[in-house]
């Protein structure tokens, strides 16, 4: 096969990645370019590759073989798992460069000269000494009038006034293009590309996400990264945020924070809201009581089963929540009146809808107590193949529940979402 001599870095997102022998490695995320001073073509040094791992590493562009239209191949099967790291002179092409506004002098289009343009993509093409220059750049003008689009132009690199690491830091650079590229992607997969991009660019991004979306996606982050977009957000927005992630999570954040900046976040918060919050923060983070969920399912001796069934499919509640109610006399708000039972979600689907969850509740269910340890609960859902587990107080209420994916993040490392090891090759 002819090696290819010059490709649109857009078209390379998400072809498959391959070893020399067809094993797949992973998929391409973005492009990295370095950026050096103005004037200085710039050069594609390698390819953002995300692994089945959802780590993404950096594979140098000199390992390319050939490039079909789905598919790259790759000189060696052998690739350092190190997480990518960008330098201080590189930069993401579709998460920092497309999108961005920059300004051309090329004498065949001088009506343009002086007005912003739009870049929507970038050429890089290999050159004698094997290194992939980026060699043009796809241009389109802004929309006027009517217009849905702008008209679309092809320059040299050297007639594009813009491409460098200080140009790139304005406002609002690239954040429609980032955004429409996240759009389908998983919470936790937008997360780890956040944190790939500088500060300034993430927090850009970050703003423009309504509240449930950045919500979720906060809540795969690091305590660090989320203290740092929380701070960027103002204080209103950032309540409202809080407002929308989970209690077991704004609980784990703010109890990493200092007294003065966990108080701060907590008062943006609706009072209501932030109760919940306030009484997680009251038990041991390795402890029941501090990894619970003081929002499970919760209904009353008397909903039918039709109305448990609705609850469950709400979309906004995750697996392991969804695969357990649990039932107790009013009130249901936690902690609650007296807890008497469960009912799986499957033995839901095989009972008739206008059956009451009261005659069918596992009153036998063992149950966590507050105070109880990582062992015990490891133990616990081990012993008893739950994926949900209730947290019931001494007098008998409901406080919440444990998830086992609760269970695995106080497992985990402190920093798991961070890994980093160094010098692992597949």
């Amino acid at each position: 096969m002819t090696p290819t001599q010059k490709v649109y870095v857009a078209r390379l997102v998400g072809l498959a990645v391959l070893g020399p022998d067809g094993e797949s490695i992973g998929r391409v995320r973005d492009v990295v370019i370095s950026m050096y001073l103005p004037g200085q073509q710039p050069r594609a040094l390698g390819l953002a590759v995300e692994l089945t791992t959802r780590r993404r590493i950096f594979v140098p562009m000199l390992r390319v073989t050939s490039i079909s239209p789905d598919a790259i191949t790759l000189s060696t099967g052998h690739v350092n798992l190190r997480k990518l790291r960008l330098r201080p002179n590189e930069a993401l092409a579709v998460g920092q460069i497309l999108d961005s506004r920059v300004r051309t002098d090329d004498p065949d289009y001088e009506e343009l000269h002086g007005t912003d343009l739009v870049v929507i993509d970038l050429a890089v093409e290999r050159s004698r000494s094997r290194d992939w220059m980026v060699s043009r750049v796809a241009l389109r003008t802004l929309r006027k009038g009517l217009r849905r689009r702008g008209e679309t132009l092809t320059v040299e690199w050297r007639h594009v006034h813009g491409l460098n690491q200080l140009e790139l830091a304005r406002p609002g650079q690239a954040v429609e293009r980032a955004l429409t590229l996240y759009e389908g992607m998983r919470a936790a997969d937008v997360a780890n590309a956040l944190r790939e991009l500088p500060a300034k660019r993430r927090n850009e991004i970050a703003a423009a996400l309504d509240n449930e979306r950045l919500a979720d996606i906060l809540q795969e982050m690091p305590t660090d990264d989320q203290s740092d977009v929380l701070a960027s957000l103002k204080p209103e927005r950032a309540g409202d945020v809080l407002e929308a992630m989970d209690p077991d999570d704004v609980a784990d954040l703010v109890a990493e924070l200092p007294t003065s900046e966990a108080e701060a976040l907590l008062s943006n918060m609706d009072p209501e809201e932030s109760e919940s919050v306030r009484r997680l923060l009251m038990h041991s983070p390795d402890t029941a009581g501090g990894i619970m969920t003081p929002e499970p399912l919760i209904l009353t001796a008397n909903a039918t089963v039709s109305e448990a069934l609705a609850r469950v499919r709400d979309p906004d509640i995750n697996s392991a929540a969804a695969s357990m109610v649990f039932v107790v006399r009013p009130p249901t708000n936690t902690p609650t009146g007296k807890f008497l039972g469960s009912v799986h979600t499957q033995r839901l689907l095989r009972e008739p809808p206008a059956n009451l969850v009261g005659g069918i509740l596992d009153a036998e269910m063992p149950r966590l107590r507050p105070s109880d340890s990582l062992e015990t609960m490891t133990r616990f859902f081990a012993t008893y193949n739950l994926v949900s587990a209730p947290v019931v107080d001494d007098a008998s209420h409901l406080l919440g529940a444990v998830a086992v994916d609760d269970l695995l993040d106080a497992l985990l490392p402190h920093d798991w979402r961070e890994d980093d090891s160094e010098g692992h090759l597949v």
